[in-house]
């Protein structure tokens, strides 16, 4: 009985670090080689037919997935891709994996990181669709054009930024974020956040990002959708006071700031995990946004920048110390 209890907690802690698996997963759910993994690791102190016997795993297909894994060709790329997976909190999938992998000097097929993280369970973070919010109001003051029409594109920083309001739901509340990025590389250069749908979150983002422009210099285009937040008196006066060109989006089309929606799904994605943003309260996804904010603009690659972070293409460019 005892020796029963043990082997019950052995695999309910294994099947939570190997496969990073919800701690009420089912080991019954994994694929065979990821059975005879958990088995491996765990035949010190149990007997392969006890661990087989629970695993719900044949004999002899654990004993052919053991010879499989003795004479494993990834034997050595295995730790190092589940290093860089690691670091990333579980948000990279095959592509930045084998572009970190690369920098690293490991030289090694984007199929094969693709192959190995298939065979050990790794796979990134997924979004579900959430709730939609909308800060429409009607049109309650007069809308500017839209000056990028699509084109989210700038040769330089401050030529064109972007901003947008969403909202992410919490076990006590909702939280509302409005970041600011920069057109030329997605650097997110300012952000508000509250618990509010208020002016504040809006504004206050719009003047940390003022706060980043040099005092000489060009103006950017700031582009919004046609939510209240952008057409209310305060926003309307921090524009021109900065000298700041308004834009909008077109009535209910949101690909006109795509580019927004976007940064927002990969937001909901890989800072508050779907599966568990709902079991965070409202200053847990405060602190978590800041924390993934900061780790975006300095350390998450993107291919457009040739697989750097935001930061790190600023200063190849000489434009950030």
């Amino acid at each position: 009985m005892v020796r029963d209890q043990r082997l019950e907690l052995d695999l309910m802690r294994e099947v939570v670090d190997p496969v990073k698996k919800d701690p009420a997963a089912d080991p019954g759910r994994l694929t065979n080689r990821e059975k005879t993994m958990m088995a491996d690791r765990l035949r010190p102190t149990h007997s392969p037919t006890c661990l087989a016997s629970r695993l719900k795993l044949a004999l002899s297909s654990y004993h052919c997935h053991h010879k499989r894994l003795e004479h494993d060709e990834y034997n050595r790329l295995r730790p190092l891709v589940r290093a860089a997976f690691d670091d990333s909190n579980e948000r990279y999938g095959s592509r930045r994996i084998h572009a970190m992998l690369k920098r690293d000097g490991v030289r090694v097929s984007e199929k094969v990181v693709r192959r190995v993280m298939k065979q050990d369970g790794l796979k990134a973070r997924s979004s579900r669709k959430g709730l939609h919010y909308s800060s429409y109001p009607g049109e309650c003051s007069p809308a500017p054009r839209n000056l990028l029409n699509r084109d989210f594109h700038a040769q330089a920083p401050n030529q064109k930024r972007l901003t947008d309001i969403t909202r992410i739901n919490a076990s006590d509340g909702k939280v509302y974020l409005s970041p600011v990025p920069d057109c030329h590389d997605g650097r997110i250069v300012a952000f508000g956040i509250g618990l509010h749908p208020t002016a504040e979150p809006a504004n206050s983002s719009l003047e940390k990002a003022i706060a980043t422009l040099p005092r000489c210099g060009w103006r950017p285009v700031v582009h919004s959708d046609r939510g209240c937040h952008y057409r209310w008196p305060g926003w309307i006066r921090l524009m021109e006071q900065a000298g700041l060109r308004r834009s909008m989006s077109k009535k209910g089309c949101s690909p006109d700031n795509s580019a927004m929606e976007g940064l927002f799904g990969r937001m909901r994605t890989e800072a508050t995990y779907p599966e568990h943003r709902e079991k965070l309260t409202c200053q847990e996804v405060i602190d978590k946004t800041g924390e993934y904010i900061s780790w975006y603009n300095t350390t998450r690659v993107k291919a457009g920048l040739g697989y750097q972070g935001p930061d790190e293409h600023r200063r190849s460019l000489g434009l950030m110390a």
